[in-house]
C-alpha cells in the first residue's frame, strides 16, 4: 500500500519523505489556504515545489465545476510537472472531463467519492485513483471502510485498473483498516501516519534496553 500525504505544509512532506515512506502528495484549495498560499501564481509555484521534494505524484485539484473550465485548468495543471495528476471532482462534468483526460493521457484523482457507485462511474470513466473520503463518511456514522471493502470488490470483480485511494483518513487504525481491506493508497495528514511508529512497549523496551546498557558500562 502506497502512502500519500494530505498537506500543502512543505515541511511536513520533507519529514515524511525523509521517513522513507512517502510516496506520493495530495492536497486542495482548502490545504493551500491553511497554509496561507492564496493567488494562482502562488498556487502554480506552491505545486512545483512539492513536485521538488517528493519523486512520487502529486494530485493537485482543480477549482472549476464546468467541462470546459475543468479541461483547460486539468491542462494547464498537467503541464507543470509530469507527477502531478489532475483532482477532479465526482459530478457529472467531472466525469466527462476525466475521461477525455483519460484519452489524452492526462492522470487523473476522482475527488469526493461517498458511494461505491461513484466509485465505478470514475473507473469506468478510466480515472487514476478514485478518493472515497472515508473519515467524512464516518463523520455522519457511515462506515467509510465498508465503502472501501465495496469498491475493491467491485474494481477486482471487473479488473479496473483505478486505484482506491483512501482519503479523510484521520488516524492509524483508518490506514491499519485500510490496509487490511486492499486499498491501493492511503492519504492522510503527518500525524496519522507518524502514530503507526508509537506503541508503550517499544518505548518501555527501548528505555530498558538503554538502562541496562548504561549499567554495563559502569555509567
Amino acid at each position: 500500500m502506497k502512502f500519500f500525504i494530505d498537506t500543502a505544509n512543505l515541511a511536513q512532506i520533507k519529514e515524511a519523505h525523509e521517513m522513507g515512506v512517502l510516496d506520493g502528495v495530495t492536497t486542495n484549495p482548502s490545504l493551500m489556504a491553511k497554509e496561507g498560499i492564496t493567488g494562482d501564481e502562488n498556487v502554480i509555484n506552491h505545486y512545483k515545489a512539492i513536485c521538488e521534494i517528493t519523486d512520487g505524484d502529486v494530485s493537485a485539484e482543480v477549482i472549476s465545476t464546468t467541462f470546459d473550465e475543468m479541461v483547460a485548468e486539468g491542462e494547464a495543471l498537467a503541464k507543470l510537472h509530469e507527477q502531478i495528476v489532475v483532482k477532479v471532482p465526482m459530478i457529472k462534468d467531472g466525469v466527462k472531463a476525466i475521461k477525455y483526460f483519460t484519452s489524452k493521457g492526462i492522470r487523473t484523482n476522482c475527488t469526493l467519492v461517498f458511494s461505491a457507485g461513484q466509485a465505478l462511474l470514475a473507473a469506468k470513466a478510466g480515472a487514476t485513483y478514485v478518493s472515497p473520503f472515508v473519515g467524512r463518511l464516518d463523520d455522519v456514522a457511515t462506515d467509510g471502510m465498508q465503502l472501501i471493502e465495496d469498491i475493491r470488490l467491485i474494481y477486482d470483480n471487473y479488473g479496473y485498473e483505478t486505484q482506491i485511494l483512501a482519503a479523510s483518513v484521520r488516524h492509524p487504525m483508518h490506514i491499519i483498516q485500510c490496509a487490511k481491506i486492499g486499498a491501493d493508497v492511503i492519504t492522510a495528514p503527518l500525524s496519522a501516519i507518524a502514530a503507526l511508529l508509537k506503541h508503550p512497549l517499544t518505548d518501555n523496551g527501548l528505555a530498558q534496553f538503554l538502562a541496562d546498557h548504561a549499567k554495563a558500562a559502569g555509567k
